[in-house]
């Protein structure tokens, strides 16, 4: 149920660099038909890749940094991101799951909910939820305790089971200091 983010990034920028080379290429062999100046001249370059040997360094040095940026883009891709769908049971049990953004947002609500948070922002870890919120009190003390068991509460209600531990660091009204 856990479904993983697209690399979206790093496949965009691998799409836009091997479209820039297939334009090149489209309009250096069609400048060479039509006739016309050519901006990459085709000569050169053949000439160029005839004339050069495996030993060359120009040649090694292009060719590890080849496998180089091909060896990391299948690491990344290899490698798993975070989860968009949060699973709400085990493994082989009921097949339902929250998504972060999902689970953020009702979190947020529920902070929002205690008794003085005048804002709050979520972060989701891998087993841990941080609470970074602002208190509308000059004297927040206990309040941090408050939105941990009150987070913790709903957090068991929604029920990831990833999830154990929910942290709170509360700011003053003026302050801005985080305590």
């Amino acid at each position: 149920m856990i479904r993983r983010p697209r690399r979206v990034v790093l496949a965009t920028l691998v799409a836009v660099v091997l479209l820039a080379l297939s334009v090149a290429v489209a309009v250096s062999l069609i400048q060479r038909l039509v006739g016309a100046g050519q901006f990459l001249s085709y000569d050169t370059v053949a000439g160029w890749l005839h004339g050069a040997t495996w030993n060359q360094t120009v040649v090694l040095v292009v060719g590890a940094i080849a496998a180089a940026v091909g060896l990391v883009l299948l690491l990344v891709a290899l490698w798993p991101g975070k989860p968009v769908v949060l699973a709400l049971a085990p493994e082989g049990e009921v097949s339902a799951g929250v998504s972060r953004q999902g689970l953020r947002t009702a979190l947020r609500s529920t902070a929002h909910q205690v008794d003085g948070i005048e804002s709050a922002r979520i972060r989701l870890r891998r087993k841990s939820i941080k609470v970074f919120a602002r208190s509308d009190r000059t004297d927040y003390d206990g309040l941090a305790d408050v939105v941990c068991d009150t987070l913790t509460q709903r957090v068991q209600q929604i029920g990831p089971p990833s999830i154990r531990r929910v942290r709170a660091k509360l700011s003053g009204p003026k302050t801005g200091e985080l305590r």
